[in-house]
């Protein structure tokens, strides 16, 4: 195959980047809402009147008395919430490409201590019956006892489970006697693209506990954990501090969440950035070279190009590999994403590629 040859004619790459949602800057409401809490003083570690907001912010979300604790990040999320929903010698039941497993350098093993049993999922989702093999050895002092079966929605290749599926998955765990966490990194692009009831697909179907995600969706940093099951927060306080999740000036998560929240802006973001993708894969399959793999259910583009062309599309335009051995990569849309970076990320694919 012939190497790709620098052009003249490419052209100039656009303002932003498609390797994440994550690369994303912060939301206007957000930086605001940062300056408004940034004035005087207020109690720390959640003492204070935004972080009590937020709770009953996310009580009205989901109609029910959940428990909310704001944390760092995506993984300290996932950690404190299995650390809290485990014991020694319990085990975690996870897709095998789960975040938890592939992604958090071992987090949940070493901090949360418990052990993830990977399953083979198709496009990242689990089914009902697989849960039965590895309940096999719940009352076997040799086995480790999977006591959580863990869910990503939307998954890591931008797949959505239905609120049927989710609802199969929470009624087969609790018959086996296991709870249910969502790693909900993406829980707004998932809500919006299923008719932006969050609700719906969590806590009306059995989920127990949820990671929220807020980085992706317009927020600097900080995610929460969402007890949909009150009595399961009973440790949640002291897991936190012990994993180093509470931050000492929480009001500046809490204000955030309170800004994307509000009007429901937390959904009209997350459904941008879900028609940008729809926008993007459309544009990009009539490329000639170009194979999208699916068409995108939130904000996630999957592309089949041709091995010599990635490197120096990554090169003009950064963005992350998929899987090398289809030659696929990942184009990730976000809150700020326009038309016009569509226009001009295409234009470059375009040219490399013919």
């Amino acid at each position: 195959m012939q190497s790709w040859r620098p052009m003249v004619d490419l052209p100039a790459p656009p303002a932003i980047t498609f390797a994440s949602d994550n690369a994303a800057g912060v939301h206007p409401a957000v930086m605001d809402a940062l300056s408004a809490v940034n004035h005087g003083h207020a109690l720390a570690y959640g003492d204070d009147p935004w972080t009590r907001q937020l709770g009953d912010v996310m009580r009205d979300v989901f109609g029910a008395p959940v428990e909310t604790l704001p944390v760092w990040g995506g993984t300290g999320a996932n950690v404190v919430a299995l650390a809290c929903l485990t014991h020694a010698s319990d085990a975690v039941v996870c897709a095998d490409t789960a975040h938890i497993h592939t992604d958090e350098a071992g987090a949940p093993e070493r901090m949360a201590g418990t052990k993830l049993l990977a399953l083979p999922a198709t496009d990242d989702k689990l089914h009902p019956e697989q849960l039965r093999d590895p309940a096999a050895w719940l009352g076997d002092e040799h086995h480790p006892q999977p006591r959580v079966l863990s869910i990503t929605q939307s998954t890591e290749s931008g797949t959505l489970y239905t609120t049927d599926e989710i609802g199969a998955l929470c009624d087969e765990a609790h018959r086996l006697g296991m709870l249910v966490h969502l790693d909900g990194a993406r829980i707004a692009n998932a809500a919006a693209a299923l008719g932006g009831n969050v609700r719906a697909f969590t806590s009306d179907v059995g989920v127990d506990v949820i990671s929220f995600g807020g980085t992706k969706n317009g927020l600097m940093y900080g995610e929460a954990v969402v007890f949909c099951r009150p009595e399961l927060a009973a440790r949640a306080a002291h897991v936190r501090k012990q994993l180093a999740q509470l931050p000492s000036k929480v009001r500046y998560i809490s204000a955030q969440f309170l800004a994307i929240l509000a009007d429901g802006l937390w959904l009209r973001l997350a459904e941008h950035a879900n028609a940008m993708a729809t926008q993007l894969a459309a544009a990009v399959a009539a490329v000639p070279g170009a194979k999208v793999a699916r068409a995108p259910a939130v904000n996630a583009v999957f592309v089949e190009l041709p091995a010599d062309a990635i490197s120096p599309l990554q090169e003009w335009c950064f963005f992350w590999v998929w899987d090398p051995h289809r030659n696929e990569v990942r184009w990730m849309t976000a809150w700020d994403t326009t038309p016009a970076d569509i226009d001009a990320f295409v234009a470059g694919v375009r040219a490399v590629l013919t």
